[in-house]
């Protein structure tokens, strides 16, 4: 029976999201904690450490999520050497034990931006200045195909709607967005994957 879940996040504005977003999708009763780490890179070369540390105490209510970005890079390879860390620090991952499994390996594609992107209704309301028509441009119709950088595309939406004159305060806007937003009703399919990775630990 599902209890807690552990979440290793690449930077705290993910934190932030993970935050507001986590207590609209688990049930009552279920904890949990989010980990920032210091940038990609950071976790990527403390994850085999701290998942053999997971090994050596973890409850059997409780399980690890691991979300980190694609930034353009071979989204395949990054979901193997997840999976390998995994696999080498004896915790059972989904894609391999998809009905009792330890660790969720999931990527933000391309950017965790992206997942503001597919809820334009949460970043208007966060941000009035943002145009709910925003949704039926092109550009923004697949918050995971968005070209150029996800993150830069929101700081210039923004800029453009009046906010961040200075630039970007990421854990800010990570803050205020997720706080209005639905997940179920989010269009970007690298958080559906992640919500529906979540829900299959309770289901």
């Amino acid at each position: 029976m599902l209890s807690h879940i552990e979440f290793l996040v690449e930077e705290p504005s993910a934190e932030s999201a993970l935050d507001n977003l986590l207590p609209k999708i688990l049930p009552a009763g279920v904890t949990f904690q989010v980990h920032p780490y210091e940038g990609k890179s950071n976790l990527l070369k403390k994850l085999p450490g701290r998942l053999k540390g997971y090994k050596n105490w973890l409850p059997s209510g409780w399980k690890i999520v691991v979300l980190i970005d694609e930034d353009r890079q071979d989204c395949g390879a990054i979901k193997r050497q997840l999976e390998d860390a995994a696999r080498q620090a004896g915790l059972s991952t989904k894609s391999e034990a998809p009905g009792n499994f330890q660790v969720l390996n999931r990527i933000a594609i391309e950017e965790l931006e992206a997942w503001f992107f597919g809820d334009i209704q949460a970043l208007s309301t966060a941000y009035p200045g943002v145009p709910i028509s925003l949704s039926a441009k092109a550009a923004y119709r697949d918050p995971d195909a968005i070209k150029g950088g996800t993150w830069e595309k929101l700081e210039r939406v923004l800029q453009k709607a009046g906010y961040f004159s200075t630039g970007l305060r990421k854990i800010e806007a990570a803050t205020e967005i997720s706080r209005h937003m639905i997940p179920d009703d989010n269009r970007s399919k690298s958080f559906q994957t992640l919500l529906s990775g979540i829900k299959a630990m309770f289901h």
